[in-house]
């Protein structure tokens, strides 16, 4: 692990005297300010995934066998009331559960991405990147984007599995799908980085987050409509974004409608993401407590 972390070190050092200091530091210049630090720690993100092959096992298989579960489980036991309204056609559960299966890959895979931070801080990696004549915005891309497209690619690799359960819904539900998953996975691992962020420890960082993120993701329409919810639980269920994320992806797979329309999911889903990386990047640039 030190040897990766002195690895790391040295490619910035190596970037910074090959490229100039006034190109990582102004983003006019001819370099870019912000391309190369975003690209190399965007780079890293995915290597470092990559390398990890048990992180990458859990993260696919875990949600899989949840909505194998579930699905095959529940399928002959429930029909539900597809959301289209006139056509009133029934769908089973194992088909209504599989965009909610793909919402967990991005929520989990996408905020459990930053806990680099807190081990990039504890083993001296953090440190370096701060040192560096880098702008912290480069640090909140680099990481936000790397932890979007791990979730992202994730999500690809068993969205293929679709056309088995609800047929091939075409190339163009297809790129949309995947546009609106990335747009998720980047409003989700922005939030993840204002929450690990501030933290020193991992442990607490998991005990947050399995707070935090089971009931964002029961309450966003993936194990059952917003319509057969408790007027209560249904107010809940509008104020997560997680649901906009939800209908759209499954507008997007399936052409179900829902109360929620594509054009306010999208809305949504965009506002959230802006909105998130813009308070990880006021927050990176905010002094820690400790003033680090």
């Amino acid at each position: 692990m030190l040897d990766m972390v002195i690895v790391e070190l040295r490619m910035i050092v190596v970037m910074v005297a090959t490229g100039g200091t006034t190109q990582w530091m102004d983003p006019e210049s001819n370099g870019g300010g912000l391309l190369r630090p975003t690209w190399t720690l965007w780079r890293r993100e995915v290597v470092r995934f990559l390398r990890q092959r048990n992180r990458v096992i859990g993260a696919l298989l875990t949600p899989l066998v949840f909505w194998m579960l579930l699905g095959f489980g529940l399928d002959k036991s429930f029909r539900l009331i597809d959301e289209v309204g006139a056509a009133g056609e029934s769908v089973g559960y194992l088909e209504y559960f599989f965009p909610g299966t793909i919402v967990m890959i991005l929520l989990f895979t996408a905020i459990f991405s930053t806990i680099s931070v807190i081990e990039d801080r504890r083993e001296g990696f953090l440190q370096g990147v701060l040192a560096a004549p880098v702008p912290r915005l480069a640090i909140v891309l680099g990481k936000v984007l790397g932890g979007a497209t791990l979730a992202t690619g994730q999500g690809v690799v068993v969205m293929l599995l679709w056309p088995l359960i609800g047929g091939f819904p075409g190339i163009e539900a297809m790129v949309l799908s995947v546009v609106c998953m990335f747009v998720m996975a980047v409003g989700l691992t922005a939030l993840g980085l204002c929450i690990a962020w501030p933290m020193d420890s991992v442990a607490g960082f998991h005990a947050i987050m399995n707070l935090f993120l089971m009931p964002m993701w029961f309450l966003c329409g993936a194990l059952f409509p917003v319509s057969a919810a408790p007027s209560w639980m249904a107010a809940v269920m509008y104020a997560n974004p997680l649901t906009y994320g939800q209908a759209t992806l499954r507008w997007t797979m399936s052409g179900a409608a829902s109360p929620i329309t594509p054009a306010m999911g999208w809305a949504v889903m965009t506002l959230f993401a802006v909105a998130m990386v813009a308070a990880s990047g006021w927050l990176v640039a905010q002094p820690r407590k400790n003033g680090s």
